[in-house]
């Protein structure tokens, strides 16, 4: 797998070398030892989430307070998102900026997005199905959110599906009542870049092939 460093420190894009025949498709979607060798330290898996989505749902932007923070590894199994992450952390060289990455069934691409990020997608098409692997458990007191249409933030979210339709997007009643990104700073919820930055992996790590030692069991 092609491990890749994005332009907000903390945020990793993992791409699956996929190995096909006429019975269908293997792969190694999530490899614990080469992503370590990247983020710094082992990834601790303490509570696994699915969502489905139907084409034009947009959940986030969803961040945790820090300490502990909670670090995601997100994929899509079914269908795709537009999966973006927003540097919310307050004092960060790129703080207010976001990214993104498509997640889907073809390229079948995950996200690492480290303690302090902000996260969101929405779903190209009806039944998406995302997985993340969390490193902290559900914690309703020390989660948080920014609303995702938020201008000062300014994400340019897809207008239409994979299918070529113009999406509708539908939020959540808490994700549509969601401060501003102005608002949570003001209100003391967002992550100070100070804290969060002792998870954000190192400044300058280069991108990473580890090996697809699973090949031959494919």
């Amino acid at each position: 797998m092609l491990i890749e460093p994005l332009p907000l420190r903390g945020a990793w894009s993992i791409t699956p070398k996929q190995f096909g025949d006429d019975r269908g498709t293997f792969l190694e979607a999530f490899k614990n030892d080469a992503l370590a060798d990247v983020i710094g330290h082992p990834l601790t898996v303490a509570q696994v989430n699915c969502s489905v989505s139907a084409a034009g749902v947009v959940r986030g932007v969803h961040f945790a307070d820090v300490p502990p923070g909670q670090a995601k590894y997100v994929t899509c199994t079914v269908g795709a998102v537009l999966d973006v992450i927003v540097d919310v952390r307050v004092g960060s060289p790129t703080y207010g900026q976001w990214t993104s990455v498509l997640l889907d069934d073809v390229d079948r691409r995950a996200v690492y997005i480290a303690e302090g990020l902000g996260h969101a997608f929405v779903s190209l098409a009806d039944g998406s199905t995302v997985t993340y692997l969390c490193s902290t458990g559900y914690n309703p007191t020390g989660e948080h959110g920014v609303h995702p249409l938020d201008p000062e933030i300014g994400i340019a979210w897809p207008t239409h599906g994979r299918d070529g339709q113009p999406l509708v997007y539908e939020l959540s009643t808490k994700d549509e009542a969601a401060p501003t990104l102005a608002q949570a700073r003001e209100a003391g919820l967002l992550p100070v870049w100070e804290t969060a930055r002792a998870y954000a992996g190192p400044a300058d790590a280069p991108s990473v092939q580890g090996d697809d030692d699973e090949a031959a069991r494919a």
